[in-house]
């Protein structure tokens, strides 16, 4: 299986291992556009992989804060109260990058970046750019998706 994340239609992909669409998810990458330098809220592109998957058993709109859950389940109440908060929720999928010297090592880690795809509230729209650098889906669509690719699936992130 691979993950194909376009940037241009917004929309992240599963692929077989004979490169058929399995799946196809809106999603939202940065508002920033695409980059991997460190601290440049700009999405990383190139060829990746989870190098983690956190949240397994989780309930669905879980909040995660340093990639552990809080104990707090988003709402809209929970959201009103603290509206500046970018909300990781549900699932983390932690992204590593491949390529050294583009999103590996140095200035353009993508992990020590702390790319990940995860959910957001369901009040946040999809589909066009205005995440903080992550890959953000729908808890639903995020589930899903985190229980068919395991740790060590190829992600390419492509402008």
């Amino acid at each position: 299986m691979k993950i194909n994340v376009h940037i241009n239609t917004q929309q992240l992909e599963l692929l077989d291992d004979t490169g058929q669409v399995l799946h196809r998810y809106p999603v939202s990458s940065a508002a920033k556009g695409v980059g991997e330098l460190f601290g440049s809220c700009c999405t990383p592109r190139g060829q990746h992989i989870i190098r983690a998957r956190i949240g397994a058993g989780q309930p669905e709109n879980t909040v995660f804060v340093g990639r552990r859950p809080t104990g707090e389940i988003y709402t809209p109440e929970l959201g009103a109260q603290f509206p500046d908060r970018d909300w990781i929720l549900t699932r983390i999928l932690w992204l590593s990058g491949c390529e050294a010297g583009f999103n590996r090592l140095g200035a353009c880690d993508t992990m020590r970046r702390y790319i990940y795809i995860h959910g957001t509230p369901d009040s946040v729209p999809l589909g066009a750019p205005d995440s903080h650098g992550c890959i953000r889906m729908r808890n639903t669509d995020l589930i899903e998706l985190f229980d068919l690719v395991p740790a060590g699936t190829a992600v390419e992130i492509i402008e």
